[in-house]
């Protein structure tokens, strides 16, 4: 539990070892505070944040092209890696670009601003477009960090809600500084433009370039010209080399604000409303600025500042959703009047208050939370509290949920020694069914899987095209991200099943497990059953379950006795089957752990 939560990956059998020889709380906050370390942390953490600002590779509209903002993923995994603290988060998302002398990192955060639905089909109307942006701007801020639902006060005061239509202008009217000009007329290529970009390096590579700039300080100022010359020729192709590995990715420029009035029903045409200034909604709180306008820096402080509470509640409410599979107030896109009222209203302020008198340190509050009495209870239901505590408001027990889709094909990777952990670069492109873009026009294009490493990437850095969302992610429920999503939707369909059985990845990924059964388990079919059984679900399996799973390999044996057929089986993937290796027992075994990959069990968090 602690891994899927902390890491979005199985413990693997170290970690099992280090669990099993931890037997007081000290030993627990070690491995809690061993866990925070890890890299995949981020990577966890991200897939939430991303879900909420609504990230993709792709603009949304029309022709839907790709875009440049991979490097904004990348600074989201690093925050949370490296604890940056939330309310700096805030403000290098919504204003990095006003801070002084901002750096290439806060430039990049920007890319917040950046990330909406698009436009770049030819004859779009720019001020239908403009307005639209704006609205979503604004509904995605009071989303992401007030978790309130602003939509309704485009066209009018909200129905329930103390947001009036002048409040939502007011908000829009503190991302008209950002240029969207742009924008428009980006054409139908792939990727599209959207200016204004910036290019930005892998910290490796940053490294790596500043070490070759040095290095011309330390060529001789005498000596052998020749020799000089060719050295100078190979750092300069060595610069150059590194220069082109880098990523463009759009930011946030500011221009002279935009003047912004109330729209009369929403109607991007009728310029008869009132002129608005930037400000917060009235009955949140006042932002005072004295002598000039306020802007999208004062905003983010005015967000965190010490008299507003709603912002640390709305994050810590969903950051307990991930750790219990329901937050403490169940409607995590709603904290306004037709939202659920907190279970525990003084826990939630506690904590609340906690965070912030932390410093806003997100690791602080997951520490606090997994090393808590209710997190570490078992999730199994007894009949006694199923009938007192169905919905487990109470928290008498832990929760049990599918996981999310990325987290499926990631545990899939990792337990067949395929998944390569790599933080950050551009995005991947596993397998998926040919011809999917065949509907995707403006232009046409042919998505290209990946033929190296790449393919074996985590999911938090697969290719999101909205439109065309990737089936596997699609058909575990992942949002399309074109509007905020606190909670994502679980369903239960025949296709998601079929999708781990003949997914290309997840064939690949039982063929990675069964050569690791061959190759690194016992010599009998009981050894090595007990070792997948290890690996999977880090538990023995039961007598029953060894029984059935010895037919079910025998009778695979059977199927895959015609080396023709073992060799089309296991073709799925990279091409190539390794040596050594027989290939009937192999797709023997491949078949085993494809069903085993599609067992309940290892589909669920519990």
């Amino acid at each position: 539990r602690l891994s899927q939560d902390l890491r979005a990956l199985p413990a693997d059998e170290d970690l099992v070892a280090t669990l099993e020889q931890t037997d007081n709380d000290a030993g627990w906050r070690r491995l809690v505070d061993q866990l925070l370390a890890d890299p995949a942390l981020g990577e966890r953490l991200a897939i939430h944040w991303l879900d909420l600002v609504r990230y993709a590779d792709t603009v949304g509209y029309h022709g839907d092209q790709e875009h440049h903002i991979t490097p904004y993923r990348d600074y989201v995994i690093a925050a949370f890696n490296s604890g940056k603290p939330f309310d700096q988060f805030t403000r290098e998302q919504l204003a990095g670009d006003l801070l002084p002398e901002p750096t290439l990192e806060q430039r990049t955060a920007t890319g917040y601003n950046r990330v909406l639905q698009t436009s770049h089909e030819g004859g779009v109307q720019k001020e239908e477009y403009q307005k639209k942006y704006d609205a979503d701007r604004v509904r995605n801020l009071g989303s992401v960090w007030l978790g309130m639902t602003t939509a309704c006060a485009e066209c009018h005061d909200h129905k329930f809600d103390p947001i009036t239509q002048r409040d939502f202008y007011s908000l829009v009217a503190f991302f008209g500084d950002v240029d969207d000009t742009r924008t428009f007329g980006g054409g139908d290529t792939n990727p599209t433009r959207r200016e204004p970009e910036i290019d930005v390096l892998t910290d490796e590579d940053q490294k790596l370039l500043e070490k070759l700039v040095a290095g011309f300080a330390a060529l001789p100022r005498e000596g052998d010209r020749q020799q000089t010359r060719e050295q100078v020729e190979a750092m300069r192709s060595a610069i150059e080399t590194v220069r082109r590995r880098g990523r463009r990715t759009m930011v946030t420029e500011r221009i002279v604000p935009r003047t912004i009035r109330v729209l009369n029903r929403g109607d991007w045409q009728d310029e008869s409303g009132p002129v608005v200034e930037p400000a917060p909604p009235a009955a949140l709180g006042e932002l005072a600025v004295e002598g000039r306008r306020a802007n999208r820096l004062d905003l983010a402080n005015w967000l965190t500042g010490p008299a507003r509470g709603q912002v640390s509640r709305v994050f810590v409410n969903r950051l307990w959703a991930l750790f219990f599979g329901q937050g403490l107030s169940r409607t995590l896109d709603d904290s306004g009047v037709q939202g659920d009222w907190p279970s525990h209203v003084e826990l939630l302020d506690w904590l609340a208050a906690e965070f912030v008198d932390s410093g806003w340190d997100v690791k602080h509050l997951v520490r606090l939370i997994v090393t808590s009495r209710a997190y570490r209870q078992s999730s199994l239901e007894s009949s006694w509290l199923r009938e007192r505590d169905p919905e487990n408001r109470l928290l008498a027990r832990q929760g049990r949920w599918r996981l999310p889709a990325e987290a499926l094909r990631d545990q899939a990777l990792a337990v067949s020694g395929l998944l390569v952990r790599e933080l950050g670069g551009r995005s991947s492109r596993p397998w998926q069914p040919a011809g999917y873009y065949v509907q995707l026009n403006f232009p046409r294009r042919e998505y290209q899987p990946d033929q190296d490493a790449g393919q074996y990437r985590r999911g938090v850095y697969m290719h999101w095209q909205r439109q065309y969302l990737h089936p596997m992610l699609r058909a575990f429920d992942a949002p399309m991200r074109e509007e905020c999503t606190a909670r994502r939707t679980v369903s239960n369909t025949p296709q998601a099943a079929l999708v781990l059985l003949n997914d290309p990845s997840f064939v690949e990924a039982a063929r990675g497990l069964a050569l690791r059964v061959l190759r690194e388990s016992g010599t009998n079919d009981d050894e090595r059953l007990r070792f997948v059984w290890r690996v999977l679900f880090a538990r023995s399996p039961q007598e029953h379950e060894l029984v059935t799973l010895r037919d079910y390999l025998g009778r695979c044996r059977v199927d895959f006795g015609d080396e023709s057929v073992a060799r089309s089986f296991l073709s799925a993937g990279m091409p190539g089957l390794p040596g050594g290796v027989a290939v009937n027992e192999l797709a023997a075994w491949t078949a085993v752990a494809r069903v085993m990959l599609n067992l309940s069990e290892g589909l669920m968090r519990e």
